[in-house]
């Protein structure tokens, strides 16, 4: 509940005890984990060795701005004119 209270969660009483039998669930099962004898095993940072998957950047052409801002809406300057936001004026 004082977790809750500190993340201003408005939670009713069922979810907070049922939250809390999980937590509980999840802190018995993370103190089997360290209750196991551990040192022989390895460390590693990825189950599965991996490979670089990216591609290499080729640079190409874009789209042509003059184009772009023919098919906008409202262009402005160069720009793209979108409405304002958070009750600025226009």
């Amino acid at each position: 509940m004082k977790v809750a209270k500190l993340a201003r969660l408005d939670l009713d009483p069922e979810t907070i005890e049922r939250t809390t039998e999980q937590l509980a669930g999840m802190l018995e099962h993370f103190a089997d984990i360290d209750a196991l004898d551990l040192r022989d095993v390895q460390p590693m940072n990825q189950p599965y060795p991996l490979v670089n998957v990216f591609r290499e950047d080729i640079i190409v052409a874009g789209l042509d701005r003059t184009e772009v801002l023919a098919a906008a809406p409202d262009a402005d300057d160069g720009r793209f004119r979108v409405p304002p936001i958070l009750g600025l004026d226009s």
